[in-house]
Formats: C-alpha cells, sequence, structure tokens
C-alpha cells in the first residue's frame, strides 16, 4: 500500500472523470471563488496529486505563510489517506515533504515573472519542477506580457499549473483580465456556496464552457466530492 494506491484514490480522480483526463501538460488551469470558500484546498489537492504521482512540486503563496500552506497539505494528506489503511503514513509524508517546496512572496513586490525567474533558478539548483501551484494572486494586476512570460514557462518545460484568484463578481472578466482568460487558461473553476455546501463548476475547459459536473467540496474535510 503506497503512493500509488494513494494517487488512485485522490479526489482529483473525480475531476479528471468529469473532464475527461482534466488539465494536459504544458496548460494552465484556474480556480475562483470569493474568499473562504476553499480555493487553497482545491489548489493543495491538486498539488498533493502531482506529488502521489512521484512529480516535484513548486507552491507558491501570495496569500498565506508557509505555515499554512504546509498545514494544508498535511490535513489533505490525512484525509485521503483515512480511505485506505496505511501503515507508514509517517514515512510516506517525509518522503513527498523532499517532492514539495513552499515558496511565499508579497504581489507588491514580487511580479509574476519575478516568480517564474525564481523557478528557473530552483531549476538550475538541480530542483526538477513537474507540477506548479500559484495560490492567491491577483490577476486584476498581472498583464498580458506577465500572463505570456508564465504561459511561456509552463509550455516549454511540459508541466501542469494550477492557479487561483478571488472573485468577488458574479463576471470572471472582474477578476480576470478578458484577454487573459481567453489566451492562457485551459480551465477554469469556480467555487460557489450553495444550501448543500460549496458547488464546483467547470465554467471552461478548452473550448468548452458550462460542463455540467455533480461535483463539490466536502462541507468537513473540503475534499471535492460529487453530489
Amino acid at each position: 500500500m503506497g503512493k500509488q494506491d494513494l494517487f488512485e484514490h485522490s479526489p482529483i480522480r473525480l475531476f479528471d472523470k468529469a473532464t475527461n483526463g482534466g488539465l494536459k501538460d504544458g496548460e494552465i488551469g484556474l480556480v475562483t471563488s470569493k474568499k473562504g470558500l476553499g480555493k487553497t484546498s482545491v489548489l493543495v489537492q491538486f498539488g498533493m496529486d502531482a506529488i502521489l504521482e512521484d512529480k516535484q512540486l513548486v507552491h507558491v503563496s501570495f496569500d498565506q505563510h508557509s505555515a499554512n500552506v504546509i498545514t494544508w497539505y498535511n490535513s489533505i494528506f490525512n484525509e485521503i489517506a483515512k480511505r485506505k489503511n496505511i501503515s507508514d503514513i509517517e514515512d510516506m509524508k517525509e518522503e513527498m515533504v523532499r517532492e514539495r517546496t513552499i515558496l511565499n512572496f508579497n504581489q507588491e513586490n514580487f511580479t509574476l515573472p519575478k516568480v517564474i525567474k525564481t523557478l528557473k533558478a530552483l531549476k538550475d539548483a538541480g530542483i526538477k519542477l513537474a507540477a506548479l501551484v500559484i495560490d492567491g494572486i491577483d490577476l486584476t494586476k498581472v498583464s498580458e506580457a506577465d500572463m505570456k512570460v508564465a504561459a511561456d514557462f509552463v509550455k516549454t518545460e511540459n508541466i501542469k499549473a494550477w492557479f487561483s484568484t478571488t472573485a468577488d463578481g458574479e463576471k470572471l472578466s472582474d477578476s480576470v483580465p478578458e484577454e487573459n482568460l481567453q489566451k492562457f487558461f485551459t480551465a477554469i473553476l469556480h467555487l460557489s456556496p450553495k444550501p448543500d455546501g460549496v458547488v464546483v463548476s467547470i465554467v471552461k475547459l478548452r473550448d468548452r464552457n458550462d460542463i455540467s459536473t455533480s461535483l463539490k467540496l466536502d462541507s468537513k474535510t473540503l475534499l471535492i466530492t460529487e453530489k
């Protein structure tokens, strides 16, 4: 019983099923919602899924301290592990820590191109980046040129990347410049509160919009689940 078994039972398998395979290498996904609905949890689930597949992950946070991000990973791992009887859970955690790099920046003085420059430096130092998460970025402050730097990096390195941003309004264009929405994001997930919990809507997947799914976040664990 090991990481492969946990990978097969990851909540992300539900997303993959709903999207006929999910995000591909070289593509960027985006998670949006109002504050406090579970964006970080969803991104950590994508990040954890990459680690369970033995991929080196870099998690960049713009709105949480590294200690909080680590707590999220421990919590998500524990919830996934509960589904299976794992005897060496602590050893597995230590192994996964070696496959994860967490960076914390302030967007007021650290732009997206600077993040990419840092990632390239990590690569030069021997960290074989294979998956990327950028959490809490204010995309209203990211220009098309800056977004292109990130998109070119993701495509060149042939990795999967997930971003999250806060969406206070109903229109995605209020939180993400329209040209960036159309050019750079392959998949867009939106979290919205409903009487029976937080619903995960897939509002874009390549050339498709408003894909019908039954995905939501579990009210206790915030894991992706089905209604």
